[in-house]
């Protein structure tokens, strides 16, 4: 999921804005992650991601209400079932702000920040239990030192891949496609 997880610039009083803050710690939880990517295929009800995820509806439901507060996905449409209704969530990364260039340089992580990236690694190892070997697969792993022009090259050219996973992405169990893992954080450290 492309996450755009910098402060978005705020206007104060501007409704249509997240709180970055709610929207941080909405992520930061590995159920709302794996929700987010089942949500970028298809619109979903909270009994198909409970059932998916094997989770309870309550569970699902709890999960949902986060990450609709946060403006992490939206309303894709409302059915009659069984007498009640439900509605359909989806999550549409192009939707996502970006992350704005006017982020100060040397600003630092918040704590909130720290929360994503360590349910980030819990993803990463929970998928890692259901990694295939073999050809195909790729990793790196690296902290350098590098000139700006190019960092914002590879940057560009990363979240260009990102989006064209995301437009790729298919409903769970789509016959004749593959379940696989992208996980990538690109950022600028301290020195």
């Amino acid at each position: 999921m492309s996450l755009g997880v910098d402060e978005p610039e705020h206007e104060p009083g501007a409704d249509d804005a997240p709180d970055p803050t709610a929207r941080l710690r909405a992520l930061a939880h590995p159920v709302r992650m794996r929700i987010l990517s089942l949500l970028t295929a298809s619109a979903l009800t909270a009994a198909e991601i409970a059932r998916e995820l094997n989770l309870t509806h309550a569970n699902a439901s709890y999960h949902l209400r986060h990450l609709l507060a946060a403006g992490l996905i939206e309303v894709a449409g409302e059915e009659r079932i069984r007498g009640g209704a439900a509605k359909r969530y989806r999550y549409d990364p192009a939707r996502q702000p970006d992350q704005p260039a006017s982020t100060p340089a040397d600003s630092r992580a918040t704590s909130d920040h720290r929360l994503l990236y360590d349910a980030l690694a819990a993803e990463l190892r929970r998928r890692a239990h259901h990694l295939r070997r073999g050809p195909g697969n790729f990793l790196t792993d690296a902290e350098f030192w590098i000139d700006p022009e190019t960092w914002d090259e590879i940057r560009n050219t990363i979240a260009e891949a990102s989006a064209r996973l995301h437009h790729a992405a298919r409903p769970p169990h789509t016959p004749g496609t593959s379940r696989v893992s992208a996980t990538v954080a690109l950022f600028r450290m301290q020195d």
